[in-house]
C-alpha cells in the first residue's frame, strides 16, 4: 500500500512538473502574441489527459514512454498539443515513441478541429459521390477556384462499390470558402501511400468514411497552409500532419517506432518516414503495438 501511495505521489509531481513547463512556455508565447488558445480550452485538463495516455504508451520493446523519452521531447509534444488546442481524450491526437523522442501525431478529427480554429471557419463537411448522383461543378474566374454548383445525392445510390469520388467544403459564415474534389483514382492513390495500401479493414468496410477522410485531409492541409493565421499554429500543424518533411534525425529513428501495421495517407514519394496519421490498426496483443479504433 505504501508503494502504491508513493507511485501516486510521484505521478502527481510529474504531471504538475509537465504542466508547469508547458505553462511557462505558453506564457512567453502569449506575451509575444504568437498564439491564441481556444476560449474553452482547459490547459490543465488537456495535459492531465495527455499524461494518462502517456502512461499507456510504450515503445516497440514494451518500455514505457515516460521512462525512455527525454523530458524535453515530452514537454515539446505537450506544448504542440496545447498550441493546436487538441485533446487526446477526444482522439484528436496521440503520442508515438521514436527512439528516445516522444512525438505528437494528429488524427484527422484533430485536423478538422485545428482548421475550425482558423479565423472565418465555421465547419468542415465532406460527402461521397456515388454512381447515379448528380453533381455539377463550375470554375469561378473571380477567385480562381472550382466550386460545387449542384449536388443531388440519392439514397438508393449509396454503395461502397460504386463510389466515384468525394468532396470536402470548408464552411464560413456565408457558405463554402474552400472546396476540394477528388476522384476515386486520386483517393486510391493516396491510400496506396499507406502501410496497408488501402487494404485495411477500415478501407474495406468503411470505404465511404475513408474517402471522406482523404478529401478532408487534403482540403484542410491546403486551406490552413494558405491562411494568414499565427505562424506558430501553422508550424505545429505541419509538424504533426501527414505532409511532414522528415529530417535526417527522424529518418534515422523511424526504424525504432512503436508501431507496425498502421495506415495513413499522404502525397509523398515513399513510405520511409514515420507514419503520422493513424486511421485503423487491427487490435493486437503484442507489446508496444498501438491499438486505435476507426475514427468514425
Amino acid at each position: 500500500m505504501a508503494e502504491v501511495k508513493k507511485d501516486l505521489v510521484e505521478q502527481k509531481e510529474t504531471v504538475n512538473e509537465f504542466i508547469g513547463k508547458v505553462q511557462e512556455n505558453l506564457k512567453v508565447l502569449n506575451e509575444e502574441s504568437t498564439i491564441n488558445l481556444p476560449p474553452n480550452y482547459s490547459l490543465g485538463n488537456a495535459v492531465r489527459s495527455a499524461y494518462l495516455k502517456l502512461l499507456e504508451t510504450k515503445d516497440r520493446n514494451g518500455k514505457e514512454a515516460l521512462k525512455v523519452c527525454s523530458k524535453t521531447s515530452i514537454t515539446n509534444a505537450m506544448l504542440s498539443m496545447v498550441i493546436q488546442g487538441l485533446s487526446p481524450a477526444k482522439n484528436q491526437c496521440y503520442f508515438v515513441v521514436y527512439g528516445d523522442q516522444l512525438t505528437l501525431m494528429r488524427s484527422y478529427m484533430g485536423t478538422v478541429a485545428v482548421t475550425k480554429r482558423i479565423k472565418g471557419v465555421v465547419d468542415v463537411k465532406a460527402y461521397c459521390i456515388y454512381e447515379g448522383d448528380e453533381i455539377e461543378t463550375e470554375f469561378d474566374i473571380a477567385t480562381g477556384t472550382i466550386r460545387i454548383k449542384k449536388f443531388n445525392p440519392k439514397f438508393e445510390n449509396i454503395d461502397n462499390k460504386k463510389i466515384l469520388g468525394a468532396f470536402a467544403m470548408i464552411m464560413g459564415d456565408n457558405g463554402p470558402i474552400h472546396t476540394e474534389i477528388m476522384t476515386l483514382a486520386q483517393i486510391q492513390a493516396a491510400w496506396n501511400q499507406g502501410a496497408t495500401k488501402g487494404s485495411s479493414g477500415a478501407h474495406k468496410n468503411f470505404s465511404e468514411e475513408m474517402a471522406k477522410k482523404s478529401v478532408i485531409n487534403r482540403a484542410c492541409k491546403m486551406f490552413v497552409n494558405t491562411s494568414d493565421d499565427a505562424d506558430i499554429l501553422l508550424e505545429e500543424f505541419n509538424k504533426t500532419t501527414d505532409n511532414e518533411d522528415i529530417d535526417p534525425v527522424k529518418k534515422e529513428i523511424s526504424s525504432n517506432a512503436n508501431r507496425e501495421l498502421l495506415d495513413f495517407e499522404e502525397d509523398k514519394p515513399d513510405n520511409k518516414e514515420p507514419i503520422v496519421d493513424v486511421e485503423y490498426t487491427e487490435s493486437n496483443e503484442s507489446a508496444g503495438q498501438i491499438q486505435i479504433e476507426p475514427e468514425f
